[in-house]
C-alpha cells in the first residue's frame, strides 16, 4: 500500500527544499529550462517545479513523489541512490515523530472516504445496465426484415399489374 501525506510541518518542507535546490541547481548548470526536463521525464512543469521548491504537498502519494526524484536525479546526471536515500532518511525520520492520535486519526480519515465510495446512492448506481442483443436474435430480426421487404415489393408489383390489366379491359384490349 502506497504511503500517503497526511500531516505537513515546517520543519519537513526545509529538509525537502534542500533536496529540491540540489535538483535545481544542477539543472540551471546544466541549461535545462523546467519545460524541457518535464518533457523529457514526461512530467508536468508543476511538478517538477513543486519538487524543486519542496511543495510536497502537491503530491498525493509519497511512492510517486519518490519515483520522480529518482528519475529526476537520474535524469540530472546525479547519484539517483544518494537523493533517494537521503528522501528515504527524511521520510523516516519525520514519519518516526508522528503521534499515534494523528495516525488513528488519519486511519479513520480513510476508511470514512473509501465508505462514502462504497455507500449506493440509488439502485442505478451500483451497476450500470448494458442492453444485451443476442446474435440469434439479431439475425432472426434481419431475416424476419428480409421478409417483410420481400413482402412490400411483391405486394407492390401485383398492384402495378393489376392496374394495368384493369386499365386493359376497361380500354378494350385484351391481353393474352
Amino acid at each position: 500500500m502506497a504511503y500517503k501525506i497526511f500531516f505537513l510541518s515546517k520543519e519537513r518542507g526545509a529538509i525537502l527544499k534542500e533536496i529540491g535546490e540540489k535538483l535545481r541547481i544542477a539543472r540551471e548548470n546544466m541549461g535545462i529550462s523546467v519545460e524541457e526536463a518535464a518533457e523529457d521525464l514526461k512530467l508536468r512543469p508543476s511538478q517538477i517545479e513543486n519538487i524543486e521548491n519542496g511543495k510536497m504537498e502537491a503530491f498525493k502519494d509519497i511512492t510517486y513523489l519518490k519515483y520522480f526524484i529518482r528519475d529526476y536525479s537520474k535524469y540530472l546526471g546525479l547519484d539517483k541512490d544518494d537523493m533517494v536515500d537521503e528522501f528515504n532518511e527524511y521520510l523516516f525520520d519525520y514519519t518516526s515523530k508522528i503521534s499515534i492520535d494523528d495516525i488513528k486519526s488519519a486511519k479513520r480519515l480513510l476508511e470514512n472516504k473509501k465508505e462514502d465510495k462504497k455507500r449506493i446512492r440509488s439502485p442505478y448506481t451500483l451497476e450500470k445496465r448494458r442492453f444485451y442483443l443476442s446474435p440469434v436474435f439479431i439475425y432472426s430480426l434481419i431475416f424476419v426484415l428480409i421478409i417483410v421487404i420481400i413482402f412490400c415489393v411483391i405486394t407492390i408489383i401485383n398492384s402495378n399489374n393489376d392496374d394495368f390489366i384493369s386499365n386493359s379491359i376497361n380500354s378494350g384490349y385484351i391481353i393474352k
